[in-house]
């Protein structure tokens, strides 16, 4: 699979980034969207790829996707998740615990909701389904496709010859928000570093 998405990469480069985001965020099952993006990390970090063109595209992809999947759950219903989530491998149960924690915190659940392994792919479509403001909507999702391409651009550049190790870890709840927590301080501290530089 690595060679084949690398071959894909070279060829369309940040356009196949930005239609591969855009199948992700619309949670087609088996899209290797996490996987595709650690890879293009890893052109990153062979000077194939610029970072921050790179991730534009992952941002304008998933933010194109995940709103078609906002308004597809707005419109079309409950009742088509109930008939049909099991082609989309949303299982009834999936979607009252989604449902559970979307009551609780819509915020919590469009931005954490959308690591978690099995749950994040049909997020947009249930915070459409709950009638969430779009506005409301297209925030948490911007700052969770800035987090979420940073961070795979990130392990891609750092680690992206060992991706099969990566994501077999990236399924594993415990590990996943360790990682979330310590990329997010790197990015942070990056940030304010880059601050400080331009201050002095």
């Amino acid at each position: 699979m690595k060679d084949l998405i690398i071959s894909y990469l070279s060829t369309l480069g940040l356009a196949g980034i930005f239609f591969g985001m855009i199948l992700e965020a619309l949670g087609i099952p088996g899209f290797p969207g996490g996987v595709l993006v650690i890879l293009a990390g890893l052109l990153v970090h062979e000077g194939v790829l610029d970072f921050h063109s790179a991730l534009a595209a992952a941002f304008t992809g998933n933010t194109l996707g995940a709103s078609a999947a906002y308004l597809l759950g707005r419109n079309i219903g409950e009742p088509f998740f109930v008939r049909y989530g099991k082609y989309l491998r949303i299982p009834p149960a999936k979607l009252q615990e989604a449902q559970e924690l979307l009551a609780r915190s819509a915020g919590a659940f469009l931005i954490v909701g959308r690591f978690i392994p099995g749950l994040g792919n049909i997020t947009p479509y249930l915070v459409g389904l709950a009638r969430c403001q779009f506005g409301t909507f297209l925030a948490y999702n911007s700052v969770f496709a800035l987090a979420w391409g940073s961070l795979y651009l990130s392990l891609g550049m750092l680690f992206g010859q060992h991706w099969p190790r990566i994501w077999a870890l990236l399924q594993t709840p415990v590990t996943l928000i360790a990682v979330i927590v310590v990329g997010m301080s790197i990015l942070y501290y990056l940030w304010y570093k880059k601050l400080l530089n331009r201050g002095s």
